[in-house]
């Protein structure tokens, strides 16, 4: 008995452990939280997307037939074709959270001026011509609900939809205006039944239109020839009375390697705060995989000329263009040589209150090489080099740029005693603060991508640096057409403030 009793304990055990490892929360790598303030600027963004898309939208076709007692006329058979909406108005609309469900959108006291041809048939007669639709007393409320796919891709659900006409004044032109102005009044009721029967509908039509855009988002994003990025959806996102949060993995991977990373995300909490319309929470989990990443794909490994070198340094520094003949008066070479500079692991992030570091351990080789010779080692030494990251908005990506704090040597014991390989510690400081890091920030200026709707452009951004995480809080701005991303030829235009990092705005 006590024997089957340790058995079911054992396997309740071992289900109960498959169950907590399967249930495991999974943390993000970037938040990002709307505050009612985004809602506010959707309402005028909405109206200039609305209307954008209403001049590229083909509208159908209004048909109906309908009887003229008082011309006793047993039935009118009508189509309006061509409609456009020539202007619009909804001065009282409205967007706001309801918690835990959606975003609630309300609009009243809309107004449209529609233009269309008409065609009219009946037994009696039958005619063609122009015609000119008021609209007044929209009104619409639903809610939309937001939620996430298989892939990661957002989704939109519109639900509760009620929208309604309550007013509408035909007005015909043509050589007959005056005589079917003369019964319009009586089409004005059909049209408003046909018109109310159709808007909801229509919009419906149109969020499955959008989810069919948002499903062919790339939520694999690559970054450059070593890396992609994955933006998708962890979970739905989360609706609170002032706020709607979007929990995304936030991870970077090799470009050929989609294995998570060998450490896991940790919670973190954004500041309460409301001034701007969105904060990014980007996490120290976020730069470690992005280190990491690029570790496993060999970014980190370079081997430099003396031309690259001397290229850089003359075009970097000022009093050093003299370490390449220092080298050459300490070993006696006139043949070229090459510089070698290989991460021994993964650089070290570091996020603390107003400070991102970033050391990387690494080894660094200098060979000599002949014209007709294989390259020789004349000294190898490893080093960890301690930078300061910066951190700027620029345009639609997230720029980073480094800056040499510390260099710190670690020579093989055998060498503690050779003085020239010691005179090499500043030499090789110089060659990696003057040449090694420019190369290195010229790479980086492409960015890290960041995530935001199609045209919607970050503005007012700012950058602070929190334990374990960094915070963007930025305004947004709808562009109908927005310009070419930067080419990120040079630094010009940036503002780097220790701390805390203000990007310029994309002109």
């Amino acid at each position: 008995m006590h024997t089957k009793t340790v058995g079911v304990l054992w396997g309740c055990f071992f289900l109960w452990n498959l169950y907590t490892s399967s249930a495991q929360t999974i943390y993000p790598g970037i938040k990002a939280r709307a505050t009612q303030r985004a809602l506010d600027y959707g309402v005028q963004a909405g109206m200039e997307m609305i209307e954008q898309m209403l001049k590229e939208k083909n509208i159908p076709d209004l048909k109906g037939s309908e009887s003229l007692e008082f011309l006793k006329v047993d039935y009118v058979n009508y189509n309006f074709s061509n409609i456009k909406i020539n202007a619009f108005s909804f001065p009282n609309t409205s967007l706001a959270f309801v918690p835990g469900v959606g975003i609630k959108a309300l609009t009243n006291h809309g107004t449209a001026n529609i233009s269309t041809d008409w065609e009219i048939k009946s037994p009696l007669f039958q005619d063609t011509g122009g015609a000119d639709l008021f609209l007044s007393g929209v009104y619409f409320t639903g809610i939309i609900v937001l939620a996430r796919n298989d892939f990661g891709h957002p989704i939109l659900k519109l639900q509760d939809c009620y929208a309604q006409v309550n007013h509408a004044h035909v007005s015909f032109s043509g050589e007959l205006s005056v005589l079917y102005n003369s019964f319009a009044e009586p089409m004005e009721k059909p049209i408003l039944k046909n018109l109310n029967e159709m808007l909801c509908p229509i919009i419906m039509n149109e969020v499955e239109a959008l989810n069919a855009n948002l499903s062919t988002i790339e939520v694999l994003t690559k970054i450059d020839n070593y890396t992609l990025l994955d933006y998708s959806l962890i979970s739905s996102p989360e609706i609170t009375e002032n706020y709607i949060y979007l929990n995304l993995k936030g991870v970077v991977y090799p470009l050929e390697d989609l294995t998570d990373p060998p450490f896991s995300p940790v919670p973190f909490v954004l500041p309460e705060r409301s001034d701007s319309m969105l904060y990014v929470g980007i996490s120290e989990f976020f730069f470690k995989s992005a280190s990491f990443a690029y570790f496993t794909a060999g970014a980190f490994n370079v081997t430099l000329s003396t031309k690259e070198i001397s290229n850089h340094l003359v075009q970097n520094s000022q009093g050093v263009g003299n370490v390449l003949s220092r080298i050459a008066e300490i070993y006696i070479l006139s043949q070229p040589f090459l510089v070698r500079v290989m991460a021994t692991e993964p650089p070290v992030i570091s996020l603390l209150p107003g400070n991102f570091t970033l050391d990387i351990p690494a080894s660094i080789m200098i060979l000599t090489q002949s014209k007709n010779s294989t390259a020789e080692a004349i000294v190898s030494m490893d080093f960890v080099a301690s930078t300061s990251v910066g951190l700027v908005i620029l345009g639609q990506r997230l720029v980073c740029s480094l800056s040499l704090n510390r260099f710190r040597l670690s020579l093989p014991e055998s060498n503690r005693s050779n003085i020239e390989v010691l005179r090499f510690e500043n030499i090789l400081s110089s060659i990696l603060h003057f040449g090694i890091l420019p190369l290195a920030n010229a790479k980086l200026q492409q960015g890290f991508p960041l995530p935001n709707p199609h045209k919607i452009s970050f503005v007012n951004s700012d950058i602070e640096v929190f334990e374990g995480f960094l915070l963007i809080s930025t305004d947004l701005k709808y562009e109908t057409s927005l310009k070419q991303q930067p080419s990120f030829h040079g630094w010009e235009g940036l503002n780097f403030i220790n701390g805390q990092w203000r990007g310029k705005p994309a002109a």
